[in-house]
């Protein structure tokens, strides 16, 4: 690892520290001899992964995410020096996870900005991951057709599969896809979404963001990033207001919509954690009816 960061980056290493490792693998603060600061990452994967673990590609696929945010937006995204399979070299965002008073307007500013890249069609060119787990991005021209087949279903899917949640949810989840026209509504076009934030993913610092991490991309509805947000507080209200102001949030959003979106997420912990967040999903299902 030493030597592959020291030839892409054209310095020595001069000192390393180990962070805190995550779905995509283990990662290391390193100082070069230049003054940067890096963070690298390595698969931690051996022999046969643990099915909570980033597929052998993950890190090359987060540094592809990463890259295509820097791409198509002004989302601060750490810059990306090197994207292996095994390896994963970017700038280290200086800052601290969270976001509170002006930072978090700051990231309701930036993350309307994303919101207004678009394109034709919903989910990507290619599928992602969301905390080391597939995430399903199969192109469609309709957003409850994808949040019901690429969302809903094949989430609940795995968790089956996995032992994490009993056969009949796919068939409470199925009579809830019936429902979703009636429920959500169709966007005016697709959205450039980073696809899980939350505290741990955003960082700040002096009252500004300075860095979104750990991208799960796609384009889909605002609403559902939004949702997620609201999942865990990720903000308070002044984030909501500020974001309102910049795009306005549907009447109905929080006391209707957030709740049937962020079963996504509650299904992705189901798969990963299982126990109280498939209570939160049954709970929710009966909430609409199925």
């Amino acid at each position: 690892m030493k030597n592959r960061v020291e030839s892409v980056t054209g310095a020595e290493i001069v000192s390393a520290e180990a962070l805190s490792s995550g779905a995509s693998g283990e990662a290391t603060a390193v100082t070069l001899a230049d003054g940067r600061r890096l963070v690298v990452k390595t698969s931690r994967s051996r022999g046969t992964p643990d099915p909570g673990d980033a597929s052998p590609s993950g890190l090359a696929l987060e540094g592809w995410m990463l890259a295509y945010l820097a791409e198509r937006s002004d989302l601060p995204v750490p810059r990306v020096h090197l994207a292996e399979p095994d390896l994963l070299v970017m700038d280290r965002v200086p800052g601290r996870t969270g976001a509170r008073g002006d930072a978090e307007l700051d990231a309701a500013e930036h993350l309307a900005r994303l919101h207004s890249v678009t394109s034709d069609r919903f989910g990507l060119e290619r599928d992602t991951l969301i905390g080391g787990l597939p995430q399903s991005n199969a192109e469609r021209d309709s957003w409850i057709e994808f949040f019901r087949d690429e969302r809903l279903l094949d989430l609940s899917r795995q968790c089956v599969n996995a032992g994490q949640a009993p056969p009949k949810l796919l068939d409470r989840v199925r009579r809830l896809g019936d429902k979703l026209p009636r429920l959500i509504d169709e966007p005016d076009a697709p959205a450039l979404l980073h696809g899980d934030v939350w505290g741990g993913n955003v960082l700040s610092d002096g009252g500004r963001v300075t860095g979104f991490i750990d991208p799960a991309i796609y384009y889909g509805h605002p609403e559902i990033e939004l949702a997620f947000t609201a999942l865990f507080s990720t903000f308070t209200q002044g984030f909501y207001d500020r974001y309102h102001q910049l795009r306005p949030i549907r009447n109905g959003f929080f006391e209707e919509r957030a709740d049937l979106y962020n079963l996504y997420p509650l299904l992705v912990h189901t798969r990963l954690f299982g126990g109280s967040y498939l209570a939160q999903v049954e709970r929710t299902l009966s909430r609409y009816g199925v």
